[in-house]
């Protein structure tokens, strides 16, 4: 099937944007690979500092400078569910990389941090900044120079992109993504939401709430609903960074320890000096960040990768933009409906017809790049198998070519929806991304006075206290990432759905980011420029008429141009000590825009 013209447009765009600075990324990659081997050019004294905890055997294999030894990056903790199961990993990499005659080490550990646990909470403030953290982590970990391989171990929202950041800067080592799975489905997405609306309202008490939350989050693994966790992982599918259908095998199966083993043997058979010779730097590049682009309007995924995949793409020397996204939002059915979309979760997708099946649909369509390099081999076509186990070997098989719940899962000719469901929004507000895919079409235009918050505690203290009873806009400013941070304003979701629920017309605009989980309510986020950066936000007042028109792509403030010139802008609230948000100062200073990332790591590119 020939490529779609708009996709193919979109792809050669980005090319063409990104001549020049592609061109000196792969330049430095060029002479890193061709330094040769890293333990090869160790002193002895670096080399024995390097391997001195190996046991004796390993110590054997590494006096050949030519013997594989593989990188272990873990983000490891046991608070996350999703990263719990990490802890076996390392043991079961070692066992697989010695049966092939390779040695593989724990390089270094990234810090991994949950927004479940900090939803609201002043963690929340470092969470966007730790996926930077991550990246630079990663690059202390393999700037010891001594593998021919790179194994990451994360999962979770900031932690993939983090990752997948730092290992970038060494583009010439094989790199394979090493997933941990789903935890198992526990309370419906639909109840756990109804308790949610409950308890906002003050219908039900704590503990109950307490209940259905423990109950929707109870095991190791992701949790369930298509957030950032699980958009990460159809990502990793859609650039070939996973061995084929890697996602969404649950944790602590045979089949998941399979999985980490052959990743770990893959990774000895994509070493430099082979024939299969795969560098990260080849699998990451213009088409392949186009295929994460697709899959994320045909899954409908999470709006935090506005941001993730353009920073992902500018530390491949790539330059993607919001436009990017909207156009191939407007040719690219939606064809999965999971949770906050839908009412089921990741597991049910996976059963029936998961990735193997989107990816088989995309292109059969001719809407994602085949001609791609992938640490799996054979493209992106490879990737609509999946893993099975026959008598305890791990096999790939053809996935399934009909979906098996047309409720979860649609061919490309009868989707969910014609688009994808992200819209750029552009006007005098500024320019910020819409997830419309969970957005009833009454709630896609609103026109309606401002009501303006400088954080979300006021927005959910001006709904207790009984004052948002008619149609608003609600403008919750210097949230952006120089204010602080840029945290996640999940906890407005059960406030806004359920005025959305008592008949009002209501929207978000703001520099902030909403949750992976954001759904119902229709939120303009991610404006920019922000208000702390010289954004119109901060001349917004209460009772500014603002259009939010999902439908035209419009976010205008509906003031004379000559009043607005005239008005003071609000100046950002002092920033908030204690939490370590004293530590991220720099970080706030030195993060360029939402549209280019919002990350303190990369110099503005014209």
């Amino acid at each position: 099937m020939p490529i779609h013209p708009v996709v193919a447009e979109v792809t050669d765009r980005i090319i063409a944007r990104s001549r020049e600075t592609r061109a000196a990324y792969l330049a430095q990659i060029d002479a890193a690979q061709r330094s040769g081997p890293g333990r090869a050019k160790l002193s002895c004294a670096n080399f024995a500092h390097a391997f001195a905890a190996l046991p004796e055997a390993g110590k054997a294999k590494m006096r050949n400078p030519m013997a594989p030894n593989l990188a272990i990056v873990t983000a490891y903790n046991d608070m996350l569910s999703a990263h719990q199961p990490y802890e076996r990993f390392p043991d079961v990499i070692r066992a697989a990389a010695e049966a092939v005659g390779a040695t593989a080490q724990v390089a270094g550990g990234v810090p991994a941090m949950c927004d479940g646990v900090t939803q609201g909470r002043p963690g929340m403030e470092l969470s966007l900044f730790s996926r930077d953290v991550i990246a630079m982590s990663t690059g202390i970990a393999l700037s010891h120079d001594a593998f021919d391989a790179a194994l990451m171990l994360g999962i979770c929202d900031k932690i993939v992109p983090g990752l997948t950041m730092g290992a970038l800067a060494f583009g010439h080592l094989p790199v394979i993504f090493v997933p941990g799975g789903p935890m198992t489905s526990g309370l419906s997405n639909a109840e756990k939401a109804r308790v949610r609306g409950l308890y906002a309202e003050g219908k039900v008490s704590r503990e109950e709430l307490l209940d259905s939350e423990m109950q929707s989050y109870h095991g190791p693994g992701t949790c369930t609903f298509y957030g950032t966790a699980n958009t990460n992982q159809m990502m990793m599918e859609m650039t070939g960074l996973h061995l084929p259908g890697a996602a969404f095998v649950h944790p602590n199966t045979p089949l998941r320890e399979a999985l980490t083993a052959a990743a770990a043997q893959r990774a000895v058979e994509i070493i430099a000096g082979t024939e299969a010779y795969t560098p990260m730097a080849q699998v990451v590049d213009e088409k392949a960040m186009v295929n994460a682009m697709v899959g994320l309007m045909a899954t409908g995924g999470s709006t935090n990768h506005t941001l993730h995949m353009v920073a992902i793409a500018r530390a491949a020397g790539i330059l993607l933009t919001w436009a990017d996204f909207d156009d191939l939002s407007r040719v690219v059915p939606l064809i999965v409906k999971v949770y906050p979309n839908g009412s089921e979760d990741v597991n049910a997708f996976q059963a029936a017809g998961g990735m193997a099946f989107v990816i088989r649909q995309l292109l059969d369509a001719g809407l994602a790049h085949e001609d791609v390099v992938t640490v799996g081999g054979g493209g992106l076509r490879a990737y609509q198998r999946e893993p099975f186990l026959e008598d305890g070997a791990l096999v790939w098989r053809e996935g399934p070519t009909q979906s098996l719940n047309r409720d979860i899962l649609r061919p490309i000719d009868d989707p969910f929806q014609p688009e994808g469901g992200l819209r750029l929004m552009a006007g005098g507000l500024g320019r910020a991304v819409m997830k419309t895919s969970a957005v009833k079409s009454e709630h896609l235009v609103i026109e309606a006075p401002a009501r303006v918050f400088d954080d979300q505690e006021d927005l959910l203290e001006a709904f207790r206290r009984g004052e948002l009873t008619e149609d608003f806009v609600a403008v919750v400013r210097f949230q952006g990432p120089k204010a602080n941070g840029m945290p996640e304003l999940h906890s407005l979701t059960p406030t806004l759905v359920l005025l959305l629920d008592r008949g009002l017309k209501v929207a978000l605009v703001t520099d902030g980011r909403m949750s992976g989980a954001s759904g119902k309510a229709p939120a303009a986020i991610h404006v920019s420029p922000e208000a702390a950066d010289g954004g119109v936000l901060a001349k917004v007042q209460d009772g500014d008429m603002i259009l939010v028109d999902a439908l035209q792509g419009r976010l205008e403030l509906m003031v004379d141009p000559a009043v607005l010139a005239a008005r003071p802008a609000a100046q950002a609230p002092v920033h908030a000590r204690g939490f370590g948000r004293e530590l991220f100062g720099w970080m706030r200073r030195a993060a360029g825009p939402a549209e280019a990332g919002a990350s303190a790591l990369f110099e503005e590119v014209a």
